[in-house]
């Protein structure tokens, strides 16, 4: 039997959050948050967010709502069975991170939408991924011959710097979920800056050249710290800044079955 640490060790997960260049002409903190745990049993799951633009405390509203989502995934001893229960499962999880915002938004008393945040949420296993999607941004898999698949794609139709937020009315009934069953190595969550370089706009197929180095180097993470660093470097060249000026969030994980 595979002991917890040999389970631990096979999802290998870097992740990082970085100000945009046109927050940091403005002194503006970073409004994304991203959060991510890998259970006792090998179960990852990771949350992203991104704090809306307008909103006075965008970036309390993503940390709340990442910390919040991922604690109710794991504090939960249901296993869905079909996509039924899994959109049962992750709708109230949803529904306890929305009410977690709003919680603090009444404490600090200040309205809910001061706090406004996409979020994204994902359960994976190597055989399955689970994904709740509010707002923009986006989720990639990646399988063992190299191809990216779209989890979910950004809304489309909206207007530029419009999207729906946690704390919007409808935001959880018009929630996206997806559930893919199939032997899946990769896994890529990121925050709507990087939406120009990652995917086919507006279809939101997948840009295979941005992912397969990505997927590449989350494979041979050996130190979670220096590979953080490095993702933080990539994320504020000037290859990624000279596309985007937004808030960055990246949460690549990759699943090795060689322990």
């Amino acid at each position: 039997m595979t002991n917890e640490s040999e389970l631990l060790s096979n999802w290998q997960v870097v992740a990082a959050s970085v100000t945009g260049t046109s927050h940091e002409k403005r002194s503006q903190p970073c409004q994304d948050a991203h959060c991510w745990r890998v259970l006792a049993n090998g179960v990852l799951v990771a949350a992203v967010a991104d704090g809306a633009g307008s909103a006075a405390l965008a970036e309390v509203g993503a940390k709340i709502a990442v910390e919040a989502v991922v604690e109710m995934i794991c504090q939960q001893d249901l296993q869905p069975e079909n996509d039924g229960e899994w959109q049962v499962f992750l709708t109230a999880s949803l529904q306890v991170a929305r009410a977690q915002v709003e919680a603090e938004a009444a404490v600090r008393e200040v309205p809910a939408r001061d706090l406004a945040c996409t979020l994204i949420a994902v359960v994976a296993t190597p055989e399955l991924i689970a994904v709740a999607q509010i707002g923009d941004g986006a989720a990639v898999a990646g399988d063992s011959e190299g191809n990216a698949i779209a989890l979910t794609v950004p809304p489309c139709g909206e207007y530029i710097n419009e999207t729906i937020f946690l704390v919007s009315p409808n935001a959880i009934e018009t929630a996206q979920f997806q559930v893919m069953r199939q032997p899946l190595r990769h896994l890529a969550v990121f925050s709507d800056g990087l939406q120009m370089l990652a995917l086919k706009i507006p279809e939101g197929t997948p840009h295979k050249p941005f992912f397969t180095p990505l997927f590449r180097f989350s494979g041979e993470v050996k130190e979670e710290s220096d590979a953080k660093q490095q993702l933080e470097s990539f994320l504020r060249s000037p290859r990624v800044c000279d596309r985007t000026d937004d808030d960055l969030t990246l949460l690549l994980a990759t699943f090795s079955s060689n322990v």
